[in-house]
């Protein structure tokens, strides 16, 4: 997971700072030694780095600071202010025309980088939030981005025009915008050709777009994994063609982080999304201050509340209040179970959730070896392989049953003897805190035996 290597490196630093009473000049500064080093590991432009410790150098080392009640924990706090500043401080939204008007978005970047899946990821976006888009083929070159398109668009309900490969992309650009009229989009959006590398007929393209087309905003979608590269990609872009905003994808791949720690500060544009697996749902937000929480090891608890609002987990009062009485008798059951299974895929998996959990992120090395997603498959082909009665009533699992549930689910009479086994434990645990009060019955039936029984829950 990005910044993993980096979070750990700043949390060990951190922890030495917490640990002195008192901090002396020399302290700051080796501890700053550490913090370049970790940034630069992590790719982060050389000059960004330098500027960034110079600044946190300059508010740490004076009396304030030295003298105060707890000076590591100011320390600290001045590190993620300057983290936040470094990466814009403020969220950068896409600004749309007023009224009726129809805002154009031109989607750029190489080849590979993730350009048309995060344009239809970013279309559904833009869907949920009321508009009405139209996603424009411009890649004439590649028959299969065209039929990529199409079919994410399918997949997020969202209109595509296409022309096919037997015409030119500034010409198909504005024929969408007629069909957007005609038909009452708000929004188009252009997925244009990429290249393997910066070339002058695609800049010379993108120009093209621009001056048949009134476009508003120029996003380019970068490959977060090839850090400093992206940040050079984005530079020349910007120099070229001129961009609005940054679209960072594969965030959630084996990448250093240094492109979202750089980019606002060499190219002067903001982040606007960052693409966090391969769904289609998953495009964040980008906020500075919840990702430096993340790089810090502070926890994202925000963004884990967004995505519980976004897959729709809001439970009715009656049904909250049924769930709440069920897990004070300890009658929490398979169906339950499911449920939270469901909720927690919606939301990427326990990972993903645990990730976002402050004080989890130097953890999650361990946890990852702790979280078996194959073993979680095997515990939900047991209970699918349970008839709606024994879902409801786990009693009636006698060794007949359980036999006939492990040809099922094609698993050995062991695994389903110690999954339903562990979920009587968490029956128990439930019952014995007497519910643990509202949505427990969701966290519980989503963390009961998981793990193999290491999770005591």
């Amino acid at each position: 997971m990005a910044f993993e290597s980096l979070t750990d490196k700043l949390q060990n630093v951190f922890k030495n700072l917490r640990s002195k009473g008192r901090l002396t000049e020399a302290d700051v500064k080796a501890a700053l030694k550490e913090v370049k080093m970790a940034l630069l590991e992590a790719d982060v432009n050389f000059r960004v780095v330098k500027q960034f410790v110079k600044a946190v150098e300059e508010r740490a080392v004076g009396a304030d600071v030295m003298n105060g009640l707890n000076p590591g924990q100011m320390v600290i706090k001045i590190v993620n202010e300057e983290m936040v500043s470094l990466m814009g401080s403020e969220t950068t939204e896409i600004s749309f025309q007023p009224g009726k008007a129809i805002t154009v978005i031109m989607m750029c970047g190489l080849q590979g980088a993730g350009k048309t899946t995060s344009t239809a990821k970013i279309a559904g976006k833009l869907k949920l939030k009321g508009k009405k888009p139209l996603l424009t083929a411009c890649d004439i070159y590649r028959p299969a981005a065209i039929e990529q398109l199409r079919i994410n668009g399918e997949k997020q309900q969202v209109e595509v025009f296409s022309m096919g490969t037997g015409h030119k992309p500034a010409d198909i650009a504005k024929a969408a915008m007629e069909h957007a009229q005609k038909n009452g989009h708000n929004v188009v959006i252009l997925d244009t050709a990429g290249r393997l590398h910066i070339d002058e007929d695609m800049m010379a393209e993108l120009i093209e777009i621009k001056e048949k087309v009134q476009v508003h905003q120029t996003l380019l979608v970068v490959d977060a994994m090839t850090g400093q590269d992206a940040v050079n990609v984005a530079k020349e872009f910007d120099d070229k063609v001129g961009i609005d905003g940054v679209v960072l994808s594969k965030m959630d791949g084996d990448t250093r982080g240094g492109a979202a720690l750089s980019v606002k500060a060499v190219t002067g544009k903001p982040i606007l999304y960052v693409g966090m697996g391969e769904k289609l749902s998953d495009l964040e937000q980008f906020y500075p201050d919840r990702m430096a929480g993340r790089i810090l090891g502070m926890g994202d608890v925000l963004s884990l509340i967004d995505k519980v609002q976004e897959a729709n987990l809001e439970i009715d009062e009656q049904k909250e209040k049924d769930m709440a009485a069920r897990m004070k008798k300890g009658k929490f059951d398979f169906d339950d179970y499911l449920e939270s299974m469901k909720q927690m895929k919606k939301m990427g998996g326990l990972s993903a959730i645990l990730s976002m959990m402050p004080g989890m992120g130097s953890k999650m090395g361990d946890l990852d070896s702790m979280i078996d997603e194959k073993q979680l498959a095997h515990m939900e082909a047991i209970v699918l392989s349970m008839t709606p009665a024994e879902r409801k009533n786990p009693k009636l699992l006698n060794p007949g049953r359980k036999h006939r549930i492990a040809r099922g689910a094609g698993l050995d009479i062991a695994q389903v003897n110690r999954f339903v086994k562990q979920f009587e434990q968490s029956q128990k645990l439930m019952k014995q805190f007497g519910g643990g009060g509202k949505r427990r019955g969701g966290l519980g039936g989503m963390f009961s035996g998981m793990g193999g029984g290491r999770f005591p829950f």
